[in-house]
């Protein structure tokens, strides 16, 4: 069995997450701890108690994402459990470098704080849009999406699985986009509840800032091999790992090819880390006969480790 374990990102967050992990688990007790302090908040409190709209501020939720996923990483790591390699969608991306080594937890969790604060601060609200596009294949988007533009920003930024994408830009330009795509025949083309244009062109100066901070962050070289968004590439190298970082911000989630990529260096076997399971059911559209595990509470725990290690036990 050839393990990949898979972080989500941006839109998996809840209220509760990692409350039941933390309260069950000294690993995950100690994450969320770390989290508060290099923070200097309760991020641990935001993450189970609320209030929702503030755990929805981009700069919050990006950290709160994270730390439940690493959370419920260290748990597995308790008991025995290993990636042969690893992937995250956008945010998490950096799951899986602290995951594979690459990456201390309080580094990450500094850096994703100031990630979410860039993004918002990129695109003065309300300029910006992104709209999910269902039953239509890239090439037609990415037609749409030029035929859309009009001298404005519109591009696809999450490749998420097949006929499934998601564009970002100028809200106008998304607009069109949108009925451009429903021109084309898609099932299903609606703008998102988002705050703001990610992984576009528009997040160009996020990612200059951002740039600028993981200069000074140590990476080191993975342990496991990393395929990142930005080229649905595995990487190795700290500098690979770091410079993924920096692209991934205002360049395409590319999904869709990572998961691809994961199975034909032999993946059979994906567990998602983290709360939710988005990753999950785009996984099993994505690669057809692939287990598909999660890790979220005691409960799906229990259930991972007894495919990934039947000797393991959560006591």
């Amino acid at each position: 069995m050839s393990v990949a374990f898979v972080f989500p990102g941006q839109g998996s967050q809840k209220v509760g997450m990692g409350k039941a992990l933390a309260e069950a688990f000294p690993e995950a007790r100690a994450v969320f701890a770390e989290a508060d302090a290099v923070l200097g908040f309760s991020l641990s409190r935001l993450c189970f108690e609320g209030p929702e709209a503030e755990l929805q501020l981009t700069a919050n939720t990006q950290p709160a994402i994270l730390v439940a996923s690493v959370a419920a990483l260290r748990v597995l790591e308790a008991r025995g459990a290993r990636p042969d390699r690893v992937a995250g969608h956008s945010l998490g991306e950096y799951s899986a470098l602290v995951a594979a080594r690459a990456l201390e937890l309080k580094d990450a969790v500094g850096a994703v704080r100031r990630r979410g604060q860039y993004m918002q601060e990129a695109v003065p609200a309300g300029e910006g849009a992104m709209a999910a596009i269902l039953g239509l294949e890239l090439a037609a988007v990415e037609q749409a999406c030029r035929e859309a533009a009009r001298e404005q920003v519109v591009s696809a930024a999450n490749v998420n699985g097949p006929g499934q994408v998601v564009v970002a830009g100028h809200a106008a330009a998304v607009d069109r986009a949108v009925e451009a795509c429903k021109a084309a025949g898609a099932r299903k083309a609606v703008r998102l509840a988002v705050s703001a244009p990610f992984h576009c062109a528009l997040m160009a100066p996020a990612q200059k800032r951002l740039a600028a901070d993981l200069a000074q962050v140590p990476f080191r070289d993975a342990a496991v091999p990393v395929v990142n968004n930005a080229d649905a590439r595995a990487v190795r190298t700290a500098d690979e790992c770091r410079d993924g970082l920096v692209r991934q911000v205002s360049a395409p989630v590319r999904w869709q090819e990572s998961v691809e990529r994961l199975a034909r260096e032999g993946a059979t076997t994906f567990v998602e880390v983290g709360q939710g399971t988005v990753l999950s059911g785009l996984v099993r559209r994505i690669v057809k006969g692939a287990k598909v595990l999660h890790v979220e509470d005691p409960a799906s725990l229990e259930k991972t480790l007894a495919v990934l290690s039947p000797a393991a036990r959560t006591a």
